[in-house]
């Protein structure tokens, strides 16, 4: 309730805005003898400044209060109906307690006048509807810019909250794939299944470190926090490289031909992996028909993944985890979709890179 009594800057301003008009009607009322004598003008100017200053600030407070009861964008009515009925009442009680200060002051010439009093009270509820106006298209367009960035924090929350749950289901299904990796060769091989281990911590380690790095800042929801650096991403995918190769030896071969320029742009992290961990799920891996996997860089600042076309003659079950996620990721991110198309026999994903900012 005490904010409602103290005065701001937009009301100090305002304030002061308005007060030439107290000199002006005193002129007004009085004429030449309100400049000519000093005690009368010191009298009158003195008084009608102090009931001017008081006057403000009840209605001021009146009109923060009328603020408080009628909050919502749709009770402008309200608020300007029950600002200006004090308003009114108000001004009209100023004007009769400065002609007032005025017989008081007894100024050579005075005669009251009820026209001029009449003039001088309209004259206040012109300015009072004006103020009303303008603090009512100050408050409707505090509280829209509130709308809107409420809508859009939480549209941002939405979007987190969505890239988040599609973090978890990229996280449990390579930690399935790649423990089912590993139970694979400790039967086959002990010591390989010993270094396929270590690797994996190593893997796994860059899996928790990036989920540990995305969240929501201190200031808001920040979908940048959802991008690595290229370079990170393909040191990760090497060592991905290195588990797969330890199970699929000569019937799989990964070559990397980026340009170090774009070493420090961006993209979802775990997105590489997803698309090569797809291209292994859905073909062939033999020494006699090798799975060939291309990860490449075009000038037009895209990142293509290809692999050649070698369908398993058995359906593989798949819940469409990695394309869709990739997909979603990028919309939810507000970037261009990455491409997807079958090309001479083979099978080509076109991401686009996001320049660092």
């Amino acid at each position: 309730m005490k904010q409602w009594f103290i005065l701001d800057r937009s009301d100090w301003l305002l304030l002061l805005g308005q007060y030439p008009v107290i000199p002006f009607v005193n002129y007004f009322i009085l004429g030449e003898p309100y400049l000519a004598d000093v005690t009368l003008f010191l009298f009158v100017t003195t008084s009608t400044s102090v009931t001017y200053l008081l006057f403000v600030w009840v209605m001021d407070s009146w009109r923060k209060y009328i603020l408080y009861r009628f909050p919502a964008l749709q009770q402008s009515t309200q608020r300007i109906g029950a600002s200006l009925s004090v308003y009114i009442i108000l001004t009209w009680l100023l004007c009769g307690i400065n002609f007032g200060f005025y017989e008081l002051a007894d100024s050579p010439g005075y005669q009251f006048s009820m026209a001029k009093f009449g003039g001088v009270g309209l004259l206040g509820t012109v300015f009072n509807v004006l103020s009303a106006s303008i603090f009512e298209a100050l408050y409707f367009h505090s509280q829209w810019r509130q709308t809107l960035v409420r809508e859009y924090e939480l549209k941002q929350l939405n979007i987190q909250q969505q890239l988040d749950v599609l973090k978890q289901q990229v996280n449990p299904h390579f930690l399935f794939n790649s423990l089912n990796s590993l139970i694979t060769l400790i039967g086959e091989d002990p010591d390989q299944a010993e270094v396929f281990a270590e690797e994996l911590s190593s893997v796994y380690r860059y899996v928790l470190r990036t989920n540990r790095n995305e969240g929501i800042s201190s200031s808001g929801p920040d979908l940048t926090q959802h991008l690595t650096d290229l370079d990170s991403e393909l040191r990760f995918i090497q060592s991905y490289y290195h588990l797969l190769k330890m199970r699929h030896g000569y019937g799989l071969d990964l070559v990397v031909s980026v340009d170090e320029q774009f070493g420090p742009y961006r993209l979802p992290p775990l997105t590489l992996q997803l698309l090569v961990e797809n291209a292994v799920k859905h073909n062939i891996t033999l020494p006699d028909q090798p799975l060939r996997i291309q990860i490449r860089t075009t000038e037009r600042g895209m990142l293509q993944i290809l692999n050649n076309i070698q369908r398993k003659y058995v359906r593989v079950s798949s819940n469409g985890v990695g394309l869709s996620n990739i997909l979603a990721k990028y919309a939810m991110l507000g970037q261009p979709a990455p491409i997807i198309e079958e090309v001479n026999s083979a099978f080509i994903v076109t991401l686009p890179l996001i320049k660092a900012t």
